[in-house]
């Protein structure tokens, strides 16, 4: 009993002195954290000095005005100055923006779309002072932009957080020069992390409803800690409250490779990819629509020599899970020239792992392949022929022997699958189809009642999938 007593006594003791640990302890972490997370006030402090305004001029008015991308609607994804730019004397064009100091040596990062084209650059700094500034490097892919200026003296230098570490809800502030109107602050939170709007191949951009207008691209987004997490890209025109920032994360990457050579050296797999879709899973004997479809290997290029082929679907690479295919671009850009990895993939239901060394991402150029045959058919809502290389030629629709798309029917499930004229069917269901006999039969050869197409479309190739009638 005496024993029990004892026992019973230390964890007693343990127990209140845990506890008073935890009353004395929690009110200090809780100080830390305010210690922490700045006012508003002090954040646009501490900030505003690294925040200058840009204004650029060049000599040709109609330049840049056919870069912008689209979203699948064809709406134009407009940067935040587009409505600004005016005409001045002897056909000058000039165009507004803010930037971030990150080096104290007067290194400042923007968005390309900013300088892009200029003949002259300005910047203005918060102290008033103005300075001529140069270009180090540009980087159209993820639209940033890192140029210098000579002030003979330190700069004040923002301090960098870490995109990754954002979480939806945070508070956020955008700093910038709307309108002209420099120094701006507004505050918002994170709307979502991640987010693929159609702008460029390595979409991964923070959405905030931070109040953000033209002018603020190229400026910051800051967290309470007073930290640089994201710079400030786009907007949808006509919508408030909706903009788009790169994650300082990637920015700091492409930062690093500008300042050194002034371009971004990217990995490169050479495949073409898409995303899979429900429908596609029972094709492609799979669990679930994930991963990336390969719809093309890019001749000779990395992963054509290590044996991937069209339709197989990446799972994995270089130890990463690929669960949507807007995952990989940005993935592979991020390893290095040379390196050698292991690309996971599912063909025909089992999995089969690739080592490839990857090449050096350039302009990646698709070389493709390229009688007297039943000339046409009426299809899934579209009308499909047979022609020669000459005969496609002549028609202005193709320079190759196939199966080509001539006409779309309006409400039509092939033109719900966005199928247009001139798209040339190169497969159904796996099989090469160059002839409409050879459509059929792969057709016949369907129990499914869904047909996996592939069509070609310029250079690139895509998978869709229609239901047989």
């Amino acid at each position: 009993m005496k024993l029990f007593t004892a026992k019973s006594g230390i964890a007693t003791l343990f127990f209140y002195l845990l506890l008073c640990f935890v009353i004395c302890y929690t009110p200090a972490l809780r100080a830390n954290e305010k210690k922490d997370a700045l006012s508003f006030v002090e954040i646009a402090k501490e900030v505003k000095p690294s925040v200058v305004s840009i204004y650029t001029f060049s000599e040709s008015i109609s330049k840049g005005r056919e870069k912008y991308h689209s979203d699948k609607n064809g709406n134009s994804l407009k940067d935040f100055f587009d409505k600004f730019r005016r005409k001045r004397p002897h056909s000058d064009k000039k165009n507004l923006g803010s930037g971030v100091i990150i080096d104290k040596d007067g290194y400042i990062l923007t968005n390309n779309h900013i300088v892009e084209g200029s003949s002259t650059i300005n910047v203005s700094l918060a102290s008033g002072e103005e300075y001529k500034a140069r270009i180090v490097g540009k980087d159209i892919k993820t639209d940033i932009a890192l140029i210098k200026i000579d002030a003979n003296r330190k700069l004040p230098a923002a301090k960098l957080g870490d995109s990754d570490l954002l979480q939806v809800g945070e508070w956020v502030m955008a700093i910038g020069n709307p309108y002209g109107l420099e120094e701006t602050v507004t505050v918002g939170i994170v709307s979502a992390k991640g987010r693929v709007v159609g702008a460029g191949p390595y979409d991964n951009f923070i959405q905030t409803d931070s109040p953000i207008n033209p002018g603020n691209s190229g400026g910051p987004l800051v967290n309470k800690r007073g930290e640089v997490v994201g710079i400030n890209t786009l907007i949808f025109k006509g919508v408030q409250n909706l903009g788009f920032a790169i994650p300082i994360n990637l920015a700091r990457e492409v930062f690093q490779q500008l300042k050194e050579r002034g371009r971004v050296v990217r990995g490169w797999l050479g495949v073409y990819i898409q995303k899979v879709l429900p429908e596609m899973v029972e094709f492609f004997k799979i669990d679930k629509p994930a991963g990336a479809l390969v719809s093309e290997v890019t001749p000779n290029g990395p992963a054509d020599k290590a044996g991937i082929k069209r339709g197989d679907i990446i799972i994995n690479f270089d130890g990463v899970d690929i669960k949507d295919s807007n995952d990989l671009p940005l993935i592979v850009a991020r390893r290095r020239v040379g390196k050698k990895v292991n690309v996971t993939v599912m063909r025909d239901g089992k999995k089969i792992v690739f080592p490839v060394v990857l090449g050096e991402l350039k302009d990646e150029l698709l070389i493709e392949e390229s009688s007297e045959q039943e000339k046409g058919l009426n299809i899934f809502g579209m009308r499909i022929e047979y022609f020669t290389a000459k005969e496609a030629n002549r028609m202005d629709i193709g320079e190759e022997e196939g199966l080509y798309v001539v006409d779309v029917y309006d409400s039509s499930q092939a033109e719900d699958k966005g199928i247009r004229r001139g798209d040339r069917i190169l497969e159904v269901n796996k099989r090469q189809t160059n002839t409409i006999s050879e459509f059929k039969k792969a057709l016949k050869k369907n129990e499914r009642g869904i047909a996996l197409v592939l069509i070609k479309r310029g250079s690139n190739t895509f998978f869709v999938t229609l239901e047989t009638e």
